[in-house]
């Protein structure tokens, strides 16, 4: 992969050129990184309550009084829209004694009250009644104490979460993915697939996944036809916060599907062709030049189709992946008419489980929605589902990434894995696991 450029020496520059040939390239990603219950519990101080963490899409909760409750690791997190319009964030649990305080995962009240002691509590986390006021020698609770709060922003359609008080802006903690996503139309999406998987595996080891193509040829040889997956054609950028991007060209058959006895022109890239009335027959001997005949027809004809949007973007964002991951548990595929979202969350207690949340938005029809479950679904909102691994498909290109999860944890409790070989390609893997370390040192974004 290209290294990031810049005319600056920024901290991501100096770990690909120092940091990464001296520690990461052998032996640095140790496997009770993923395994070790201390590891897991110094990494949930240091790292998940010290950074911004996305929970929803604002849609979800038009209405006052609507609400969604996400857990993440040990935590359990309240997100109510209010009276005037805005969002806050609580952690669920009842002041009284510990309870937790909201059961149903989404839904709508005028206030919450707890099934233990019935204390009641506003949508903006005041104390609102308990039962026996007068039984409280020092005076009524109410007016007083108050739900513990977090800090909530909103970017792109979705919320997020921090609960470091003392942490920097969300905008100032995304850098410049703030401005990189303003011309995706993500408030505009349908949520047309929503996952919630139980992994047999760490959360961070199919985050690893989606920080590398090298594994695409194995993996995903079969969906290989839109995507170009060699390293040597695929560009990465690395920034000071600790996100990353890699832009893989789209639209055209890959270095290694052209190198295999299939047709060069496959079903899905002859059917997005034909979608931008494009006759696949005309490029049987050029397949290579597939990508840019639709960028030109994508910018020709998409205006007046509807994707306005398209206005505003480059060539490259018409066709290519633009696959974002926010540090430390999101991935984004950012494509022309949709987003696949990844989030992985840790199991409270466990090293050994996680939860991985897929969900597909789309804009409209695009050559990637036939990846996910919702092929041929339309634009109807998806209800989350729940699902153990393996109990369903993900979709065509998602299953290979999961598959492995089970077989590589297995290894990774081996006394016999020495921590790993990494590629050249694979700097930013390294990078993230970098920053992991970098807050278990304690550093905090914006702080010296």
């Amino acid at each position: 992969m290209n290294k990031p450029a810049g005319t600056h020496e920024s901290y991501a520059a100096r770990f690909v050129s120092e940091i990464f040939p001296e520690r990461y390239k052998r032996g640095a990603l140790h496997g009770e990184r993923y395994t070790s219950a201390d590891f897991f519990a110094r990494e949930w101080e240091n790292v998940w309550t010290k950074v911004w963490l996305v929970i929803a899409r604002t849609a979800e909760i038009p209405e006052a009084g609507d609400f969604v409750v996400e857990d993440i690791g040990p935590e359990s997190i309240l997100v109510v829209r209010q009276e005037d319009g805005g969002i806050r964030a609580f952690y669920n649990v009842c002041q009284h004694r510990g309870n937790r305080l909201v059961q149903p995962a989404e839904g709508s009240m005028p206030s919450f009250t707890c099934d233990y002691h019935s204390w009641t509590w506003g949508i903006d986390g005041s104390l609102v009644s308990v039962q026996d006021e007068g039984d409280f020698s020092e005076g009524s609770p109410c007016g007083t104490v108050r739900l513990e709060e977090m800090k909530c922003e909103v970017f792109a359609g979705f919320f997020f979460v921090n609960m470091d008080k003392d942490g920097i802006s969300l905008k100032d903690y995304l850098g410049p993915i703030w401005d990189r996503w303003q011309v995706y139309p993500v408030e505009n999406m349908t949520r047309v697939q929503a996952l919630t998987v139980s992994l047999p595996s760490n959360w961070k080891a199919l985050h690893d996944n989606f920080s590398e193509v090298y594994h695409f040829a194995t993996v995903h040889a079969p969906y290989l036809d839109y995507l170009e997956d060699d390293f040597r054609d695929i560009s990465c950028e690395i920034f000071d916060q600790g996100h990353t991007v890699m832009h893989m060209k789209g639209g055209l058959p890959s270095a290694h599907y052209l190198d295999s006895d299939l047709p060069p022109i496959s079903e899905q890239l002859g059917a997005e062709l034909r979608r931008w009335d494009l006759d696949p027959a005309d490029f049987t001997d050029r397949p290579t030049e597939t990508r840019l005949a639709l960028q030109r027809q994508k910018r020709t004809l998409g205006p007046a189709r509807g994707h306005t949007h398209y206005e505003k973007m480059s060539d490259s964002q018409l066709t290519d992946s633009h696959h974002y991951t926010i540090f430390p548990n999101f991935s984004a595929g950012m494509l022309a008419d949709g987003i696949l979202f990844h989030r992985l969350r840790p199991h409270a207690t466990d090293p050994n489980q996680s939860y991985y949340d897929v969900f597909y938005y789309a804009s409209g029809d695009d050559a990637f929605s036939s990846m996910s479950t919702a092929a041929g679904g339309g634009l109807a909102e998806a209800e989350r589902e729940y699902v153990a691994f393996g109990e369903k498909s993900l979709g065509a290109l998602l299953d290979g990434d999961v598959g492995t999860m089970a077989t590589q944890q297995k290894g990774l409790r081996s006394r016999g894995y020495r921590g790993g070989v990494l590629a050249d390609q694979e700097y930013r893997l390294a990078f993230y696991h970098h920053m992991i370390d970098r807050y278990m040192a304690g550093y905090r974004p914006g702080k010296p």
